[in-house]
């Protein structure tokens, strides 16, 4: 099976409205990691000791390969990524091979055949 893994690292307010797009644009799931933090060139400010910074979520999503690309840009669109610093940042990872997909295994399969 043909799969990439798209990684999304976004600020938690954007978390369920990319989750909804990336559902639309043919994901069937996805694994949330919450409360990350990250920092970009300029390290967020402090107030007293306490970090300013919003938290982040991570958001993976193993996807059909023919689908990637019009997922990382549907993820990259509705969170407003170029639009609003500090938003958010998808990549995407090929994956040589994985195992535990069996429920997703069919509508996986299907996803990969409509793109062909």
């Amino acid at each position: 099976m043909n799969l990439k893994m798209i990684m999304a690292f976004v600020a938690d307010d954007k978390t369920d409205i990319v989750m909804e797009a990336a559902r639309k644009a043919g994901c069937t799931g996805a694994t949330v990691i919450t409360s990350v933090r990250g920092e970009g060139l300029v390290p967020e400010k402090t107030f007293l000791g306490l970090d300013l910074s919003s938290q982040r979520d991570v958001l993976l999503f193993l996807v059909a390969a023919p689908r990637a690309r019009e997922i990382l840009e549907t993820i990259a669109r509705v969170g407003r990524f170029d639009e609003e610093p500090g938003t958010g940042v998808a990549i995407q990872i090929e994956i040589e091979d994985a195992v535990g997909l069996k429920s997703q295994q069919n509508a996986l399969i299907n996803e990969i055949e409509e793109s062909l």
